[in-house]
């Protein structure tokens, strides 16, 4: 589809709507990475995550504003860098993401106002129209940037991620 007929809506999302949020959950590859993997001939795996997105989600949490990566595939990496950031929730191989979000927020107690739902492909857009806020990222396939009410000015792996964690935190303000 050629991008001028993607409907991108990226809409004045009320002030209380940041501020209801309690968990932040998002894609890994194509949100907090650029969607690239490296594979070396060993097969290990390095991805690259910013730090400016790291120092967000350490923000969020100690402003008691829950975490959650939630990704269609398995990864060590991914695992690494989730656990040097305690993240309280990781859901990794699962690739219905709408499922995985309304398990963790009925487990949590949380309803769709109380989520933001970050992703870039069409596996993530029916968690991003559940959720109350869905976010996308400038580059993101046209079912992503369809379903989200707010896309980032901020590139996939380069601060896409602390775009939303500042709108989140400058709410609660």
């Amino acid at each position: 589809m050629a991008q001028s007929k993607i409907k991108i809506r990226k809409s004045k999302i009320p002030r209380a709507a940041w501020r209801a949020v309690r968990l932040f959950a998002m894609d890994v590859d194509g949100v907090l990475t650029d969607g690239t993997v490296q594979i070396s001939s060993d097969g290990s795996e390095a991805k690259s995550f910013s730090i400016l997105d790291g120092m967000g989600l350490r923000r969020l949490d100690q402003a008691g504003v829950l975490t959650a990566w939630i990704s269609g595939r398995a990864s060590a990496a991914t695992s690494v860098r989730a656990a040097e950031l305690k993240i309280p929730h990781v859901v990794q191989g699962r690739t219905d993401k709408l499922r995985a979000l309304q398990e963790l927020a009925a487990k949590l107690g949380l309803q769709p106002g109380q989520c933001v739902y970050m992703g870039d492909d069409h596996i993530d857009a029916p968690a991003m129209s559940w959720a109350g806020i869905g976010v996308s990222v400038p580059a993101a396939m046209p079912a992503a940037l369809t379903a989200a009410d707010y896309v980032t000015t901020r590139p996939a792996g380069l601060g896409a991620v602390r775009e939303v964690c500042e709108l989140i935190l400058t709410a609660r303000r």
